[in-house]
């Protein structure tokens, strides 16, 4: 706001100097032609008086032959206050008469001999002094003839040289003039200062409210309005300022409103969500992208996409991955793809991405943007009841032939004892005691049901929900119930099982019946390996504070080109040739994750694998803890 009136204030001081300059110029030049024509007016006066003066006296002078009484004339001529001298100078040049005696008989050295009309002009003398000086021709008149000759041969009988005192002439013409000057500079300073109250006190102080209003709605102060009273056409203006502000908040308000229910909207979305233009540039993403990436704080609009999700600076190149962008725009079809994104900790995010080509209209022209729908493969594979319920399911027939054999036993057993008791071969003692044969029937049945009890016990371990907390598991323990519901599979597979524990426990930290189906699971993909029979091995030991525990299988194994690509979400190649769902290994990666533990895997093609689970070891430091 300052600037700007100061602004205001320079251009219009700077007008006003340019119009004092111009118009100080312009009475400069009136004044110097003023001047001019004061000087010549006083020269034309001058010489016209003393003309006409020296021309009737010596006229009759030279009639009458009164040569003393022209001189007399001329010398009290040249005494008067405003004349420096006069001199009468013969057609040849020679000084007749003067009112200085010096100059008598000598040569005027001018020669303005051939002068046939009156002349003046400011020149210096022959003494150096500025003088007005008078050139008056005498000319030869017809009773001048009998003395001076024809008319014809001689026009002129000599020349009156009059010089008068130029500082009195000018110190005249100066004064009258500066007085004229000085009454035009008063009247141009005094409407200098007129307008320049008038427009501080009408023109630019509405002006500076009005700016600073507008400035302080610029930086997005709508309520800002204007007080300007009058009813002029400034304060009009400011009345459709306050008008203009009024419809702008309303507007403002009502896009802010309705931006905010579009982002609640698109926030609202459990899938990351985010807009991209043709330059890569996004220009909208939602509150779940902003989780996806790791910095849920961090504003992402305005970034280049390949920054946020690869970490680049540059267009991902062909050769490394499909773009979703480039693919959408060749085709103008939709495109899917599921690929790794880099998170800004440094960690990585198996992904699915579904993007699709939207068009919308901005200032008049169609503009092509994509919409990315960015799904967290990782809350896909997270273990759920139903979803361990569902791998349960696998094992219904192993438990099946567990519990069969139990329940045969407690058939027979019963039998007996009902046909020991119907043919009343037992006897009882004084004391009420049963005989030892059919306490032997009751141990069979006694050991049966244990057995499927502990049998169902194991399988509601590895079906439980999740507890909100850790608690202390034996490891050894769990591996060995989940071998026992699989026994049967390995059996029927021709699959050998080799444990080997130390004989203190190995504890940790974790769900247990996450755990268990963590166990589960890769000795599932074990057996998946060994389709035509072979060996599994598990061995736990404690290694720098953490529980390691290898399963090693004789399987076909895994080719370099894939072992990589093992734990990323919904990738499978089984070695029985059966379409998995891709879920096992990244689901049991995900769980040793979430007990701050890890799970990596060695293989070579043709001579098994080797997966490696490492757990934070429950010792009695940390116990105490």
């Amino acid at each position: 706001m300052k600037q700007f009136i100061t602004s205001l204030n320079q251009k219009f001081t700077v007008a006003t100097i340019a119009g004092f300059l111009i118009s100080s110029l312009v009475f400069l030049a009136l004044f110097l032609a003023f001047y001019q024509s004061e000087l010549q007016d006083e020269r034309v006066q001058a010489t016209n008086n003393v003309n006409l003066l020296l021309q009737a006296s010596l006229e009759n002078a030279m009639l009458k032959r009164d040569l003393s009484g022209l001189k007399t004339i001329i010398s009290r001529l040249g005494q008067q206050a405003n004349i420096k001298t006069v001199m009468i100078v013969n057609p040849l040049g020679e000084i007749r008469f003067s009112s200085n005696p010096e100059l008598i008989g000598s040569t005027f050295n001018k020669k303005p001999l051939k002068l046939q009309h009156f002349s003046s002009d400011f020149i210096n003398n022959e003494q150096g002094v500025e003088v007005l000086r008078s050139v008056n021709p005498v000319p030869n008149k017809p009773p001048c003839q009998e003395c001076h000759g024809a008319i014809n041969r001689q026009e002129i009988n000599g020349i009156l040289i009059i010089d008068f005192d130029a500082s009195s002439i000018r110190h005249k013409v100066r004064n009258t003039t500066l007085i004229l000057m000085s009454a035009g500079a008063l009247i141009v300073i005094i409407n200098l200062l007129g307008g320049w109250w008038f427009i501080q006190r009408f023109i630019l102080r509405s002006v500076g409210v009005l700016s600073s209003a507008s400035h302080a709605l610029a930086e997005g102060n709508l309520d800002t309005r204007v007080q300007l009273n009058g009813d002029d056409e400034l304060c009009r203006l400011g009345k459709t300022f306050n008008l203009m502000a009024s419809s702008l908040q309303s507007t403002v308000r009502s896009l802010e409103e309705e931006q905010a229910f579009l982002q609640a909207i698109v926030d609202a979305i459990p899938d990351g969500l985010r807009i991209i233009d043709t330059e890569y540039n996004m220009i909208l993403v939602n509150q779940a992208f902003r989780e996806q990436t790791g910095c849920p704080d961090k504003l992402w609009a305005g970034v280049k996409c390949y920054a946020a999700t690869q970490g680049r600076d540059s267009p991902c190149p062909a050769e490394l991955m499909n773009c979703s962008l480039e693919e959408v725009l060749k085709s103008g079809q939709p495109y899917k793809v599921i690929r790794r994104h880099k998170l800004c900790n440094g960690k990585t995010l198996d992904v699915e991405v579904y993007a699709a080509p939207m068009k919308i209209i901005r200032q008049g022209k169609e503009k092509f943007l994509m919409v990315e729908s960015i799904r967290n493969l990782k809350k896909e594979v997270r273990f759920t009841h139903e979803q361990r319920l569902s791998e349960l399911g696998r094992l219904a027939a192993n438990v099946a032939h567990e519990i069969y054999n139990p329940l045969s036993s407690m058939k027979l057993a019963v039998n007996s004892l009902k046909h020991s008791i119907d043919s009343g071969k037992q006897a009882y003692s004084n004391k009420d005691r049963r005989s030892p044969d059919i306490s032997a029937y009751l141990d069979i049945v006694t050991q049966s049901m244990e057995q499927c009890i502990q049998i169902t016990e194991r399988l509601l371990r590895l079906s439980a929900a999740p507890l909100g907390q850790q608690e202390l598991v034996d490891i050894c323990k769990a591996i060995e119930d989940v071998l026992s519901l699989v026994k049967w599979d390995a059996e029927q597979a021709n699959i050998k099982i080799i444990t080997r524990f130390p004989e203190q426990p190995l504890r940790v930290f974790a769900s247990e019946s996450e755990l268990r189906m963590l166990i589960l699971n890769l000795v599932q993909n074990a057996f998946h390996a060994m389709h035509s029979g072979g060996e599994l091995a598990i061995r736990g030991f404690v290694e720098k504070e953490q529980v390691v525990i290898h399963f090693k299988d004789t399987g076909a194994g895994i080719s370099k080109e894939h072992l990589h690509k093992i734990f990323m979400p919904f990738f499978s190649r089984r070695a029985d040739n059966v379409h998995g769902t891709g879920l096992g290994l990244p689901i049991s990666q995900a769980i040793a994750q979430s007990i701050h533990g890890s799970l990596e895997a060695h293989s070579e093609l043709r001579k098994g694998s080797c997966f490696i689970l490492r757990i934070p070891e429950a010792s009695i430091k940390r116990l105490e803890k």
